[in-house]
């Protein structure tokens, strides 16, 4: 009996392989073998959805849209190229490996990733492979070999994951209806320009750069306030007045009279104690805004680090929703936290844990989605980690001990003073049992709160030397600029200050996009050149600017709408909703969305215009290209070249001056990397041009 395991890629099969023990090395050819098994692989999506031309849409022609496929086609990954979309060699190669692989087994094992891409990934392969052979289903949360072996006696079969595949399916059609019809409208409307629009990165566009216009325009105002300094045995402190002065002379004025008494009375004083419990165990959102705040990581370098770690057997799934762990989980916690002591970073910590009672708060069956939060996993212990890796470990390790440990013990101390009718205000806060704050408290990467400065303890009616008074001038302070971690933040909650509170309820908990994907429409953002980093900001460039006034209050950037899309594709997940009602209402929405950007009126701004200039025409600005109005004139420009997708204004630059600057990066035939500038020869044809290099002369 033959058993073929399809991966997601090379190194997850890699790991598999050795636990089945695969050991005859076919890497070359696709494959590897042994023991009546043989492990294959995917190199993610292999297969997609096909493009317009396949159904027979002309694409960028008003008459064929809006594009509403009778049935979806699939076809093999495809790349750019200068003539086009090209299918892509290794996934061709890779596909006919699966192929002949399939033919030849008894029974099929599916490891791809558990979660919604990574069943599309297989069964999009499947269904283009017309295999009609059985499959089982290896869901595992952690590659060691410990949760592999556990997991393959524990197969599901496939169709018991049908709902899963039915969602991502929904997903990934839905996408291809809005972002190919809305893309498509808004570039013909336009007349020049590339825009792209999508079910999921609109609607975030929309929120970068309404945040940052908002940032930009804000007006700010000053006031006042007063700040008395007072002491009591020795320890002296700071209060506030209550009152804002939005006169100088005002809060002067007051001053004056405040200095002419050294005393401030007593009104009120309380010491409270607190208890704050630890924070839950990480899930992929909350781990990428700690790494944006801490290190400044983009969202998609946290998912790909912490996916390396995973493939590493160090960490359990990464691209988990759920803070919780499921009851058998937590009880290998104890296993974890030992095998950590030989850890130098939470040594100390972990010892200081033996023979105590975990923390339990953070486990709930109930709340455990397809997989459970992040946690390091039993078995191994970091080896010669590079250094962003092991940032990102010491996060995930270090959350897992903060989850399990002791409530912290504060008081939090209120004291209120009086002067001369001025009331002031100071709060402090005196730790008595550190608890889960001790874990990072000696540790470079401080993911804990600061305490506030510490307070004596006061009564009512005490009178206290005051030994200065003093005015501050304050602004009031915008919204700041959105960064990876904010962003994620208003992606995860998106929805949630609608006015109507059925929709609120229908989309409690889903926000826009999933902790899978959210990194990755950051990152379409800035490949369609619509938003750029400044450090840690997000900043809309100008296109966004324009492509956001053009949809601001269409639908198809309404994020309300795409939330309860998200809730709704978790519905399918589950059984709730029939997939065919969600397509309905996407082409419907399709169809709406479409003829209104058709009808739209586009002001580009007039930098961007350019005339061809071969005949002196209007060019037009296309996805793969950008070519002449002029129907008798062949004068155009691919986008693509050599690998290098160019720019709007890298193209302009070159019809308008008849050269670029150096552009980085452009692929030659041996994968090599080269820098060149790009001009037009005589016959108006794009050619490369090498810069000269410096000589170097030897030194005398």
């Amino acid at each position: 009996m033959k058993t073929v395991i399809i991966a997601e890629k090379p190194s997850v099969a890699r790991v598999i392989a050795s636990v089945v023990g695969a050991k005859e090395n076919h890497f070359m050819d696709g494959f590897l073998a042994g023991n009546e098994y043989v492990v294959t692989w995917a190199y993610g999506h292999l297969v997609a959805l096909a493009q317009p031309l396949d159904y027979g849409f002309k694409s960028y022609e008003r008459a064929s849209l809006p594009m509403l496929p009778e049935m979806f086609k699939l076809i093999p990954r495809q790349i750019k190229s200068d003539k086009g979309f090209i299918d892509d060699v290794r996934a061709v190669n890779q596909l006919e490996v699966i192929r002949r692989l399939f033919e030849a087994a008894d029974k099929i094992i599916v490891a791809t990733d558990a979660g919604r891409e990574g069943e599309l990934i297989f069964r999009y392969i499947y269904q283009y492979l017309e295999c009609k052979k059985p499959f089982f289903r290896l869901w595992v949360s952690s590659l060691t070999d410990t949760a592999i072996r556990k997991a393959l006696k524990e197969l599901k079969p496939g169709n018991q994951y049908d709902n899963l595949y039915y969602a991502a399916r929904a997903r990934s059609e839905s996408d291809w209806l809005i972002g190919m019809n809305a893309s498509q409208a808004l570039t013909l409307a336009a007349g020049e320009g590339v825009f792209s629009l999508g079910r999921v990165q609109t609607p975030t566009l929309k929120m970068i750069v309404e945040r940052y216009n908002e940032n930009k325009n804000f007006i700010p105002v000053k006031y006042w306030q007063l700040q008395l300094t007072a002491e009591k045995f020795g320890v002296s402190f700071k209060a506030l007045s209550k009152i804002k002065y939005p006169c100088k002379a005002d809060a002067e004025s007051v001053l004056q009279i405040l200095r002419s008494d050294s005393r401030a009375e007593v009104i009120h004083a309380t010491v409270n104690q607190v208890t704050v419990q630890p924070p839950l165990f990480y899930d992929l959102t909350t781990l990428q805004k700690d790494a944006n705040k801490l290190f400044g990581f983009p969202a998609d370098k946290t998912l790909f680090v912490a996916q390396l770690l995973y493939e590493k057997q160090l960490i359990s799934y990464p691209r988990t929703g759920s803070r919780y762990l499921p009851d058998d989980v937590f009880a290998e916690l104890p296993g974890i936290i030992q095998n950590l002591e030989q850890y130098p970073v939470f040594s100390n910590y972990c010892i200081s844990l033996k023979n105590k009672v975990l923390n339990s708060r953070s486990v709930n069956n109930s709340k455990v989605t397809d997989h459970h939060a992040l946690i390091p996993t039993i078995t191994h212990l970091p080896n010669f980690l590079a250094e962003d890796e092991e940032r990102i470990f010491n996060l995930i390790a270090g959350r897992m001990l903060e989850a399990v440990s002791e409530a912290c013990i504060k008081d939090e101390i209120v004291i209120e003073l009086r002067s001369h009718d001025v009331e002031f205000s100071a709060k402090g806060s005196t730790i008595k049992k550190s608890g889960w704050k001790e874990v990072f408290r000696c540790f470079e990467t401080k993911v804990t709160e600061e305490d506030n400065s510490i307070l004596p303890i006061c009564k009512e009616g005490e009178l206290l030397p005051v030994l200065e008074v003093s005015h501050i001038e304050k602004q009031t302070q915008p919204k700041p600029i959105l960064t990876d971690a904010s962003l994620l933040s208003l992606m995860e909650h998106a929805g949630t200050d609608l006015e109507d509170e059925e929709e609120r309820d229908v989309i409690k908990g889903t926000g826009i996009g999933t902790p899978a994907t959210r990194a990755g429409i950051i990152e379409v953002l800035i490949h369609r050149q619509y938003v750029r980093r400044d450090k840690k900001n997000i900043v809309p460039t100008e296109k966004g600017q324009t492509t956001y006034e053009i949809v601001k209050d269409m639908r198809i950037s309404d994020v309300g709408l795409t939330a309860g899309w998200e809730a709704a594709l978790n519905n399918i997940e589950n059984g709730v909703l029939q997939p065919n009602t969600f397509r309905q209402e996407v082409e419907i929405y399709t169809v709406q969305v479409t003829t209104e950007l058709l009808n739209v009126t586009v002001n580009l701004p007039e930098n961007k215009s350019c005339v061809c200039p071969k005949c002196n025409s209007k060019m037009l600005f296309f996805l793969k290209c950008v070519k002449c109005a002029n129907v008798e004139c062949d004068f155009i420009v691919f986008r693509n070249k050599c690998d290098k997708q160019l720019s709007d204004e890298q193209i302009i630059m070159l019809i308008k001056e008849g050269k670029t600057g150096v552009i980085k990066g452009f692929k030659k035939r041996d994968g090599s990397l080269m820098d060149a500038k790009l001009k037009l020869d005589e016959n108006y044809k794009t050619v490369f041009e090498f810069p000269m290099k410096k000589s170097n002369p030897k030194k005398r």
